[in-house]
């Protein structure tokens, strides 16, 4: 038996099993009480060492979403427009029929694949989509991170020299958070991982520190704030410019020695950047944005914490370089209590001792041919995906765990041009708004079908911890693990079979480079050999082989034996998890820069100053929509299960009663929301918190499209934000585009 498959069991008793729950980033631990192959119930594992037995509602569900009627169990081809039911060998036929010509007919050049944001909570999917993109033989690759942190990774790789290297808030020991752009009361932290947020906020609280929220809405976590500041949409790059500027006009700044010269050069190109000279532009008062300075240099432990709402914007990437400026001149960066860097246990870039020092990070170097949108960290911005199919540089598609169709700017746009495509293929686990499109669509198991750790969200957790998640029930009836999956597709993109051997094939190849990459590894004790290596981890096939050689090289690792330490044994013998420490400062081991230092005035960065001044204008008149989340739901796939969408609607748009008034609203009625590019009718719900000016749709919504096979998000299709989001409008730095603060028009329906 391999560690993929759960140990059989002829009991009739209640059975316990505990896992991470992999449905956003907070990695809560789950107690999972279950019965003959069926939940009985779900709660919060209250001995994980990480979430102390917290729960959101959507970590209740898993056992729904293994029910849901709706979850694909077998593979369907689509034939005469209509998706059937196949076999696995039928659908890797048809690939290899129609997908794999379709390449070759322009020199794999037409192929591109899309990257959903599920990939990166499935330890199968990240292990193996890479193999999927390698065997497509295309650079058009497309993922979640261009639709909202494209902007923070970039701006990570500029100044620290790897986008893996992203600064997290040291919430649980900092006495002042100032946090823009961000709920995570709602939505449980983003590019921050650690579970319970609202617990932590109080206790920040309860210790006698300070909350600063800076947000148009007030949100759930603005209530709690001591200061609350509701800026003008798509203004936090100034505000934050006038901050630096502040701290440095009146000597409150307190920078490490070593970042005294490149701090000052970008104070310098801040000049222009006050309090006094934001204040039209931001919507606040300067005396407000003064106050919020004094505040943060008065405190011991400060930290500026940033999201969504800065990264979706023309000048995210700008925003987050400057969150990072104001942390370093607080002194708060790589400080406990501030802005610090996590140590991933399954290591990363960063966790290798690479050196001496990394190579200079440029923007620019490749643009996408239809409109030169740029194409940085190796993948093209999805604004511009429906433009490359129209134009026919996009002939074929493979998506992976994602649904652009309704997370995507310009949906209406991106569904007809999926229409276009010569042959599409999606691994998926429903028949969506965007796998409807495909020609064969390969299901995925439910998460209990499958092991799981969470790799990427080690570059970010906001304490350093390890837990491993076996499987609890086994695959469906002629069900392939996901990993198999994903490698077969690999294996018949490349021009093989899709067959069992094939995909071990895959698998050995995948887990021959982290052989060869342990032993290249400075970290690597002298004399281990590669034999010695292959015997510790075994032969077996699946992920947990990888996860194994990866956590045994990594920073904590055991080295196959040859020292105590981490290795997934380990792990599988701690069900809760295992916790290795507070964050540490990292800096200089962290980085991967040619100075050996943070690049904090890269020329890229202060070259977008000048583009940030013209903003100082100040804004045009007009609504503003904003996007918003609900703690129910997650982006557009946990939509189909009614115990998260029942009860009172929350596909409405808030909008605040003088607005309302002006337009001849009121609460209920339904309003046409137009932008540049498409209009939508919903429901108008008042509400005075929000900032005058502003009107907010949450993200995600937009079902009941002909051809998808969803029951329950059907019935409560609500509507795709997305269809108004232009895709002109981007970060001329990153290519995201602006997914808040465009301007709409609102008249009653």
């Amino acid at each position: 038996m391999s560690l993929s498959e759960p140990a059989a069991s002829a009991s009739s008793d209640v059975e316990t099993s505990f896992r991470t729950c992999p449905l956003c980033e907070a990695t809560c631990g789950l107690s999972i009480e279950h019965r003959d192959g069926v939940v009985t119930r779900i709660r919060g594992d209250r001995d994980d060492v990480f979430s102390k037995g917290f729960l959101c509602p959507k970590g209740t569900v898993l056992g729904k979403f293994h029910e849901d009627p709706d979850r694909l169990r077998t593979p369907l081809i689509k034939r005469d427009g209509v998706h059937q039911p196949a076999s696995w060998e039928e659908a890797f036929t048809a690939i290899a029929d129609g997908l794999v010509p379709a390449l070759d007919a322009t020199e794999r050049d037409g192929g591109a694949i899309y990257l959903g944001n599920p990939v990166v909570h499935s330890l199968d999917l990240l292990l193996y989509s890479p193999a999927i993109t390698m065997a497509m033989g295309s650079k058009k690759v497309f993922s979640a991170s261009t639709v909202d942190q494209r902007p923070r990774e970039l701006a990570s790789g500029l100044i620290y020299g790897s986008s893996f290297t992203i600064p997290v808030p040291d919430i649980d020991r900092t006495s002042t958070l100032l946090l823009i752009g961000a709920n995570p009361m709602v939505s449980n932290g983003s590019l921050a991982t650690a579970p319970d947020w609202p617990g932590r906020i109080n206790a920040l609280l309860d210790r006698g520190g300070s909350l600063i929220v800076v947000d148009p809405a007030h949100t759930k976590t603005a209530e709690k704030a001591t200061t609350h500041l509701a800026p003008i949409p798509g203004s936090d790059a100034l505000l934050l410019a006038a901050i630096a500027t502040e701290l440095t006009a009146t000597g409150q700044h307190r920078p490490v020695d070593e970042d005294r010269d490149a701090l000052e050069t970008v104070v310098a190109g801040l000049e222009a950047f006050t309090p006094d000279s934001v204040a039209a532009a931001t919507g606040l008062d300067a005396a407000a944005i003064r106050d919020v300075a004094t505040q943060l240099a008065a405190a011991e432990r400060p930290c500026v914490y940033a999201r969504l709402g800065t990264t979706i914007t023309p000048f995210g990437t700008t925003a987050s370089w400057l969150v990072d400026i104001v942390n370093a001149l607080l002194g708060a960066l790589d400080a406990p209590g501030g802005a610090m860097f996590a140590k991933n246990p399954a290591g990363s870039k960063n966790t290798r001792g690479l050196g001496p020092f990394g190579k200079e990070q440029t923007l620019g170097r490749r643009k996408t041919q239809a409109s030169g949108m740029p194409i940085e960290l190796g993948e093209h911005p999805v604004a511009a995906m429906a433009e490359e199919i129209e134009s026919g540089n996009i002939t074929a598609l493979v998506t992976v765990a994602g649904n652009p169709v309704l997370s995507c700017p310009d949906s209406h746009r991106l569904d007809a041009a999926l229409e276009g495509l010569a042959f599409m293929v999606s691994l998926d686990c429903y028949l969506n708004e965007t796998t409807r499109h495909a020609n064969v669509i390969l299901p995925s198991p439910s998460h209990l079908q499958k092991a799981h750790f969470d790799v990427a969200f080690g570059n970010l957790a906001i304490r350093n911890v390890a837990n491993y998640s076996a499987p609890i029930f086994p695959l469906d009836d002629n069900g392939l693990a996901e990993w198999d999956v994903a490698a077969r597709l690999a294996s018949v993109l490349g021009g093989g079979a899709g067959t069992a051997q094939a995909a071990a094939a895959v698998d050995d190849a995948i887990a021959d480079r982290l052989v060869r990459a342990a032993l290249d590894s400075p970290q690597c004790p002298e004399g281990l050999s590669e034999d010695q290596i292959r015997v510790a981890v075994g032969n077996g096939h699946g992920p947990e082989r990888l996860l194994d050689l990866m956590l045994r090289s990594g920073p904590f690792g055991d080295w196959f034996g040859t020292s105590d330490g981490l290795s997934l044994e380990a792990l599988i013998e701690q069900p809760h998890g295992i916790d290795l420490g507070a964050l540490k400062p990292r800096i200089p081991e962290v980085l991967m820069t040619p100075s050996g230092r943070p690049e904090f005035a890269h020329p890229s960065l202060m070259g977008d100053l000048g583009r940030l001044a013209s903003l100082l204008d100040g804004p045009t008149d007009g609504l503003r929509l904003i996007n918003r989340r609900t703690l129910r739901s997650n982006n557009s796939w946990m939509h189909n299960l009614e115990i998260l969408v029942k009860g009172k609607p929350r596909c409405t748009m808030l909008m605040h009663p003088s607005d309302a008034k002006t337009r001849g609203l009121k609460n209920g009625d339904f309003a046409t929301v137009s932008s540049s590019v498409g209009s939508v009718e919903i429901a108008v719900e008042l509400d005075d918190s929000l900032r005058a000016g502003v009107v907010s749709i949450p993200h995600g919504w937009g079902h009941g499209v002909e051809g998808t096979a969803l029951t329950v998000a059907g019935r409560n299709a609500g509507v795709n934000v997305n269809v108004l989001t232009p895709t002109a409008a981007i970060d001329p730095l990153s290519g995201t585009s602006q997914l808040t603060g465009f301007e709409v028009e609102v008249a009653p329906s």
